[in-house]
């Protein structure tokens, strides 16, 4: 009984020491080739699944209904568990979300360096050395923001997140129209940056195409840090506001998991 014990524990151990080779070569992600990876774009209404026209209560007591919520992610940047990153190239790297469009919610980024990557960041909108590029220098870009309304005049620059719908209140009893959309306004570019860690590593492989499950929270957007009281003002399109809106940005977005299938 004994023997069988020690061997049973000598078995044990080599196991584990074998594991932890085996997980010592993951961190330090010997591994060649490329592959693909995909980030999913969730949107949720607070501890709900966002579903549009469906009605939602914000901390003012106010009832909103969204029927439009598209928004420009670029510039994405991959970090690896060793603290160096892959920045996807620029001109493959501007997407617009729009919910209602369900293959838009699903990124694809090609030719990843395989490797264990912990953490994304992006921009929400179109950064400003590339607005200053011209209408020209947009690429296929510039048409597609058109095509999805996402542009104001070219002198205006884009729409960096459109969310649109009806709202009432204890002082406005019919569905009445709100909207709220962010880009450059005078001296505000508004472009903001997300950094957000994944709670596993995504393990891009020549043979594995990991899937980022984003969960972004749309409540954040007007009732967030910074509370808009649609009541007071249902077209939110300029002015000081936006950069309280483009604030709130920062805490729409968590990692929920990650596949490695």
């Amino acid at each position: 009984m004994k023997f069988q014990l020690k061997n049973s524990i000598a078995v044990m151990a080599m196991a584990l020491a074998f594991g932890s080779c085996s997980n010592d070569d993951d961190t330090n992600d010997a591994v060649t080739g490329q592959g693909n990876l995909k980030i999913e774009f969730d949107n949720v209404y607070g501890s709900a699944d966002f579903a549009a026209n469906t009605a939602y209560t914000n901390s003012n007591g106010e009832t909103i209904k969204v029927n439009l919520v598209k928004y420009i992610i670029s510039n994405i940047v991959l970090t690896k568990v060793d603290g160096t990153t892959y920045v996807v190239p620029k001109a493959d790297s501007y997407f617009i979300i729009d919910e209602l469009t369900p293959a838009s919610t699903i990124l694809t980024l090609p030719n990843i360096p395989a490797g264990n990557y912990k953490s994304i960041s992006y921009g929400i909108g179109v950064d400003k050395s590339q607005f200053d590029l011209g209408a020209t220098g947009q690429g296929n870009f510039l048409t597609t923001a058109q095509n999805a309304g996402m542009m104001w005049p070219w002198s205006a620059g884009y729409k960096f997140v459109a969310f649109e719908g009806t709202f009432t209140s204890s002082t406005v009893t019919t569905d009445t129209n709100f909207k709220l959309h962010t880009g450059q306004t005078g001296t505000d570019y508004n472009y903001t940056t997300i950094s957000v860690d994944f709670p596993d590593n995504a393990l891009v492989r020549t043979t594995i195409t990991p899937q980022v499950h984003i969960m972004a929270d749309l409540k954040h957007i007007l009732d967030g840090t910074n509370k808009f009281n649609l009541s007071q003002g249902a077209t939110i399109m300029g002015g000081s506001k936006l950069a309280l809106a483009t604030a709130n940005l920062a805490n729409m977005f968590e990692v929920h998991h990650v596949h490695n299938d």
